[in-house]
């Protein structure tokens, strides 16, 4: 075809196979270019692919040298707790080794120890036996000589067999009294050598002196009356005021004929006490009817309760007690309106607080627990009256019952010797109650009581054989016996001494201590002419 013609001048036909010319080029162009286009689109695959690839093989080997630094690490760190664990274990080994050790050396001194105490029993029971046989020697020359002496005196006094073994025996006895009180003398003065080694069970031991069980001597409070009239207004019509009064106190009122005074009676102090105060208010106010009554009475029983509130928290902070339960003090206040031979409770426990303390310290023992003892060892005074059962037993149960420990529970139920003491603290109560009840001035007994245990007390001393005479003095708290110097001699002096205490302890009842104080005197009179 020719190409070179002018447009003009093509047919049609040529026009369409010059357009099919130019198609098929266009096809063959867009091929070719679409070939170079997909093949630089591999290339540019190809060229990511690997620079992926590189990128990839870069992190598997970073992430491969993190995981071998990783590895080394925890390798090391597993290394050193391993090592740390087992340095542990060795020291625990080599500590569990030394306490063997020493166990081991304690159970051969142990060993060693048993071993010398079972040769000492041994050399004892040796003793023992020869003492046997010596005592067995003595036995068979004393059968001898008292054979000796019962014919011999068969013969000289010409005595019956009966008359011969009563004087023989007399004898007999005489000796070994005196030979009984040189050996009680003997371990006396070694007891004396020994009392600093032996201070303490020595002292626990021998102050437990204590007085009997007592009650309240004042039951009754008198309230001034300014006039018969305000004691007929007491009274009331058909006596409806003093029924109300009595009612709702709880006191007996005795109104008899002794002028201005009205007699208030009842065993509980703290309800007494409240009766008093009412009936001064109610005589003061002058309104006095039933109703007035019930309320001056209501009033009263709140004022009288903050009071005993007031002495018990008082009596806890002075005694620096802590930790006491609420009813423990509400009851300590109560003790304040108790008396006992005209001892205030409350003060008395308080004294028997502080020198419990001071005799706890001196053994080396907890004084705050034996200042607490002390403080509660009369808790149940303050309702004795209401529970059945002596104050040691109800003060110990109402202890039990509100948290104090058993040796608290103890001392209290035994400050009187009601039970066996479980503790030192108990022996130091029982002294320390002592001590406050028997000192000068803190109780008073009547004067037929006192006198009693007077006539007692001298007379269990004249009643043993070789006394004289025996005179009570210092209110009772000695009591001197004077021996006949002809039939005692230095050595029975002491044992009378003990024999006469041993009396007064087993037959009278009696606060703190007696002193026995025996007195040997040799007189030798002449006249000069």
């Amino acid at each position: 075809m020719d190409f070179c013609l002018p447009l003009a001048q093509l047919t049609s036909a040529q026009w369409v196979a010059l357009a099919f010319a130019a198609a098929i080029c266009s096809v063959v162009a867009t091929a070719v270019v679409m070939k170079r286009f997909e093949r630089a689109r591999q290339d540019k695959a190809l060229q990511e692919l690997e620079a992926h690839k590189a990128a990839a093989h870069a992190e598997a080997e970073r992430i491969k040298a993190n995981a071998k630094a990783e590895a080394q690490e925890e390798h090391l760190k597993r290394r050193e707790k391993f090592e740390s664990e087992t340095q542990s274990t060795r020291k625990e080994l080599r500590d569990e080794e030394k306490r063997l050790s020493k166990r081991e050396d304690m159970i051969d001194q142990k060993l060693e120890t048993i071993s010398s105490k079972e040769r000492m029993v041994e050399a004892a029971q040796n003793a023992v036996k020869e003492k046997e046989k010596g005592l067995a020697e003595k036995d068979r020359h004393l059968n001898e000589v008292i054979a000796q002496q019962k014919s011999q005196l068969l013969k000289v006094a010409n005595m019956s067999e009966d008359d011969a073994r009563k004087t023989l025996l007399r004898q007999i006895e005489e000796q070994m009294e005196q030979e009984g009180a040189q050996l009680i003398e003997k371990r006396l003065n070694e007891a004396r050598e020994n009392a600093e080694d032996q201070a303490r069970e020595v002292v626990v031991n021998a102050i437990q002196r204590f007085a009997a069980d007592h009650t309240c001597d004042a039951t009754v409070s008198a309230v001034d009356i300014p006039s018969d009239d305000m004691k007929g207004r007491v009274i009331g019509r058909e006596g409806r005021n003093i029924r109300a009064f009595e009612k709702a106190t709880g006191v007996d009122v005795i109104v008899d004929d002794t002028p201005g005074v009205v007699v208030v009676s009842a065993f509980d102090p703290v309800r007494r006490h409240m009766a008093r105060l009412a009936l001064e208010k109610l005589i003061q106010d002058g309104r006095i009817h039933p109703t007035r009554i019930e309320e001056v009475v209501a009033n009263t029983q709140k004022q009288v309760k903050k009071q005993i509130a007031t002495y018990g928290k008082q009596a806890v902070t002075d005694a620096n007690i802590r930790g006491l339960h609420n009813k423990l003090v509400e009851l300590l206040g109560r003790l304040h309106y108790r008396t006992s031979y005209g001892q205030n409770v409350l003060q008395h426990s308080m004294e028997v607080a502080y020198v419990s303390q001071v005799i706890a310290d001196q053994l080396g023992l907890n004084g705050r627990t034996a200042r607490r003892a002390g403080l509660l060892h009369d808790i149940g005074k303050a309702i004795d009256h209401e529970v059945e059962g002596g104050h040691p037993e109800i003060g110990a149960d109402l202890c039990r019952r509100h948290g104090e420990n058993e040796e608290i529970v103890n001392a209290v139920a035994g400050h009187h010797g009601d039970v066996e003491a479980a503790s030192l603290y108990t022996p130091i109560i029982a002294a320390a109650d002592a001590v406050s009840a028997s000192r000068p001035g803190a109780r008073r007994e009547t004067l037929e009581r006192y006198i009693q245990r007077l006539e007692k007390l001298e007379g269990i001393a004249t009643s043993f054989e070789g006394v004289k005479q025996a005179y009570a003095i210092q209110a009772g708290r000695e009591i001197r016996v004077i021996v006949d110097a002809d039939n005692v001699d230095d050595r029975l002096s002491s044992k009378v001494a003990r024999d006469v205490a041993r009396r007064v302890e087993d037959e009278l009842e009696y606060p703190g201590e007696v002193k026995v104080t025996v007195i040997r005197e040799v007189r030798a009179v002449e006249y000069a002419r």
